[in-house]
């Protein structure tokens, strides 16, 4: 049995805006990258959002994304906002530490540090892309291969 190569898709999850965005992100994804797994935190986290008390289980959350992330032979993850989302960060840190590649997403125009985002995140990525099509087309083009050097 082959198995499908794996994206996990990093990106803040918080609100109404975002989750809308990730989905639509998630259906385009599946739609360009059929031979590919697609992990989407909000999916598989989604009932852990809270417990019989109302709460989110922390806990169960982030093990379940640390179990998910360990999966990835790549990470998309969305740079987006004056600094992008914490989780987000550690996750492509997380990734970037196990040599994981990392592709970043930011299609908000804003400047920021080095360009697109914080150094640490824009030196160590395999590359930093403006929308979804392009990240589509790293990875088609193998720029998020593990033998592709951060950039």
């Amino acid at each position: 049995m082959t198995t499908l190569p794996t994206l996990y898709y990093a990106g803040p999850l918080f609100t109404d805006a975002e989750r809308a965005w990730n989905a639509a992100n998630a259906t385009t994804l599946r739609a360009r990258l059929p031979g590919w797994r697609v992990l989407m935190p909000q999916e598989f986290c989604a009932a852990l959002d809270s417990d019989p008390s109302g709460k989110p289980r922390y806990d169960l959350i982030a093990k379940a994304c640390l179990d998910h992330l360990a999966q990835a032979d790549v990470v998309l993850a969305v740079l987006d906002g004056p600094d992008p989302d914490s989780g987000t960060c550690f996750e492509a840190g997380w990734a970037v530490a196990r040599g994981i590649p990392v592709i970043g997403l930011r299609t908000d125009w804003r400047p920021a540090e080095d360009g697109a985002a914080n150094c640490m995140l824009t030196r160590t990525c395999r590359s930093v892309v403006k929308s979804l099509d392009a990240a589509i087309t790293a990875i088609t083009l193998g720029e998020a291969s593990p033998s592709s050097p951060p950039r």
